[in-house]
């Protein structure tokens, strides 16, 4: 069994996607419909930078996405590969989930790059710049990590956003509450915490008003069916539900990503094969979690050759 997985925000870096877009026509589109669909020059942040115009969270969630969808499709049209034949399940980390809902078939390319766009935008605009904070916490299982978010809160948000792998959590919430996480992280015998540069503070309580914005985007744009099942990050199960995907997007957006408990999930389901679509982020977080299986990271024409004869 085989699954294609997405990675999220994080793995964007200035120059990505330029290689395949050298050598293959089927990426050229593929960044060129993004751009359209936004109408603005993304690929050309993707490509030139500055850096800061391609952190921000509004341009790198369609980036990474982008990125990722155009070696999908290279590896589809140039590979003869499909998902549909080839996968037996997709998940993605965070934004990652909307990449993987894309290569499934549930929303087209230009509606996801609108959706991840305005994603982006209600993340950055629910909560203002300063007020908000993450941090990852290294050598941190997931009970640790909720004992010293518990401890560190003081009546102030401070919850798990990303249980990640055994040994890597992150949390989430106000900005003096992540600040007293990382100065307390030795009393919980955690390595080392680490203050993220991120603008705002995902996947927790704060982000209400972006789950509301994207509940209301998802009712205009909803996903259609899936060609493949999806294991959501809020639940760490397999969805095929259109109306159920929807419901779980909203609620990924305070929720936890609970990417541990899914590729264990997904190993329980028989996956032993994980193919990483776009970086090279999630491949070893999933080594970490689970042992006796193949793991592939997936970026310029070699790993998309190489993939495709192995097949």
């Amino acid at each position: 069994m085989r699954a294609f997985v997405f990675p999220g925000q994080g793995s964007q870096k200035i120059g990505m996607g330029v290689e395949l877009a050298e050598a293959s026509a089927a990426a050229r589109e593929v960044f060129q419909e993004v751009d359209d669909a936004l109408g603005q020059n993304l690929s050309a942040i993707m490509r030139d930078g500055p850096d800061d115009a391609l952190t921000l969270t509004e341009n790198a969630q369609p980036a990474i996405m982008a990125n990722a969808i155009a070696v999908l499709r290279v590896l589809e049209k140039e590979g003869g590969v499909t998902i549909a034949e080839k996968a037996d399940f997709v998940a993605g980390h965070s934004l990652g989930e909307y990449t993987a809902l894309c290569a499934a078939g549930a929303f087209s390319l230009a509606d996801t790059a609108r959706l991840l766009k305005l994603r982006g935008q209600a993340m950055q605009a629910a909560v203002p710049v300063g007020m908000g904070a993450m941090c990852a916490l290294l050598g941190a299982d997931i009970d640790k990590a909720q004992k010293l978010a518990d401890a560190a809160a003081q009546g102030e948000v401070c919850t798990v956003a990303n249980d990640n792998d055994p040994t890597q959590v992150v949390l989430s919430g106000h900005k003096g509450a992540i600040e007293r996480a990382i100065a307390m992280v030795k009393e919980f015998e955690i390595k080392r915490g680490v203050a993220l540069p991120v603008s705002a503070p995902f996947h927790c309580p704060l982000m209400q008003p972006a789950a509301d914005a994207m509940a209301e985007a998802l009712g205009k744009v909803p996903p259609g069916a899936l060609r493949v099942p999806l294991y959501a990050n809020v639940t760490a199960a397999p969805v095929t539900d259109p109306a159920e995907v929807s419901r779980l997007l909203v609620d990924q957006v305070c929720g936890r990503v609970r990417w541990r408990e899914s590729v264990i999930a997904m190993q329980q389901a028989e996956v032993d094969s994980y193919v990483e679509l776009g970086g090279k982020v999630l491949g070893p977080m999933i080594g970490r979690t689970v042992n006796d299986v193949t793991i592939t990271s997936v970026v310029g024409m070699a790993d998309i050759e190489a993939l495709a004869k192995e097949l």
